[in-house]
């Protein structure tokens, strides 16, 4: 009988985490404002590392690592990096941008896009929220229009990763208005294209390290050989990059959880209270367990969703409980690291930056309570989103 789950690294992979952890905590740093030049600097750094491109085919300029092999690099990254927006953005890019490509794009879009985009040369932004459609995904207002051998476009996105900085855009519009989750195209728009434009990028509570913005569209004509599958086909491009993105994305959060639980440690053991150090008060080593056991078991469904992926699994319970786990483990784990530290929680830049990083991982990539739904419809309990289909 297979195992239900069974994840290993081989010793090459073991290996380059270490040293990817090594050399983000040298070379990435955690710049206290976002600063554009350094992060396009960083972003460089990065690529020459390998890890903006980890699981996109060899031949097309990536690594081509298998899902768990990428997760287990992303963790290393983000264990090893403080700023925690320079790694969410990085694995925004490649599990919500570079792997749709990879698993939809034609040979000559992979061959066009894919190179630069591996190596960090280029940094890509998947806009598909608006001010109207952001738990109802697909309520988008974005239209495209066939207009002979091309596209136009119209409409507006927001909370758009990597927008300020974004060399190509993945945009997802409605083309049949009518069919509803069939109506939806997905478009490869370069930087630049007239008529596209980016707003002010977001002062947020969270994430500084990761640029956002809106991203406008005005009569933005695009070629129709830059849709990225066919026509009506942008369903199954966003959800196959959510896929990616609620499993391996959140592997970087794993590495900053493990930081910061490590560093939480060390410091119970050295702070003393009443003559002992406190990390010999009950409910003080009571607390690191319970942030322990958060770790280690959202660490277990990240890997075994990555393992699915791996397997060619179009299941969508295991990355949305991998979701899930993750992100609450990583804001209570965050409490509890600010709490243990008492009135240094909130001034040493560590706890409450992480805290602050973490909060805004129970909404993006689908919030946590639209997750639940999921999963719960899985089971057969609740009821499926109302979809218009017109008759074929």
């Amino acid at each position: 009988m297979r195992p239900l789950i069974s994840f290993t690294l081989d010793q090459d992979t073991e290996e380059m985490c270490s040293t990817l952890t090594a050399f983000a905590e040298s070379r990435l740093g955690a710049p206290e404002t976002f600063d554009a030049e350094d992060f396009r600097r960083r972003w460089l750094l990065a690529g020459r590392q390998g890890v903006t491109g980890t699981c996109v085919p060899d031949e097309f300029g990536g690594s081509g690592m298998d899902a768990v092999s990428a997760a287990a690099l992303m963790e290393a990254l983000g264990r090893g990096c403080r700023d925690t927006g320079f790694t969410f953005s990085v694995a925004a890019h490649l599990y919500a941008c570079l792997m749709p490509v990879v698993e939809f794009g034609t040979t000559e879009q992979k061959k066009r896009w894919l190179p630069a985009l591996a190596s960090g040369e280029l940094i890509a932004a998947h806009g598909i929220t608006e001010p109207g459609a952001g738990s109802d995904a697909f309520s988008l207002r974005t239209r495209a229009v066939r207009d002979g051998d091309r596209y136009v476009l119209n409409g507006e996105k927001c909370f758009t990763t990597n927008a300020p900085v974004a060399d190509v855009f993945l945009i997802q519009a409605v083309t049949d208005p009518e069919a509803g989750y069939f109506g939806v195209t997905s478009f490869l728009i370069e930087a630049g294209t007239p008529g596209l434009t980016v707003g002010r990028p977001y002062d947020k509570v969270g994430l500084r390290g990761s640029p956002m913005a809106d991203v406008h569209l005005q009569d933005v004509a695009v070629p129709a050989d830059q849709v990225l599958g066919a026509e009506g086909g942008g369903a199954a491009v966003f959800t196959s990059s959510m896929r990616w993105e609620r499993t391996c994305l959140f592997a970087a959060y794993l590495g900053g959880m493990r930081r910061l639980l490590d560093s939480t440690v060390d410091h119970v053991r050295e702070r003393e209270q009443f003559g002992a150090p406190i990390g010999s008060f009950q409910a003080v080593s009571h607390r690191i367990v319970d942030m322990l056991m958060r770790y280690e078991s959202a660490r277990l469904m990240l890997f075994r969703a990555a393992v699915g992926l791996d397997e060619g699994s179009q299941d969508e319970v295991g990355p949305a409980l991998a979701k899930l786990a993750v992100s609450e483990a990583a804001v209570q784990l965050g409490l509890d690291a600010v709490q243990l530290r008492g009135g240094l929680g909130i001034v040493d830049g560590e706890a409450e930056t992480f805290l602050r990083d973490a909060l805004p991982s129970r909404i993006f990539s689908g919030t946590n309570e639209i997750q639940k739904n999921n999963i719960a419809r899985a089971l057969g309990l609740g009821r499926a989103p109302h979809r218009r289909r017109t008759a074929r």
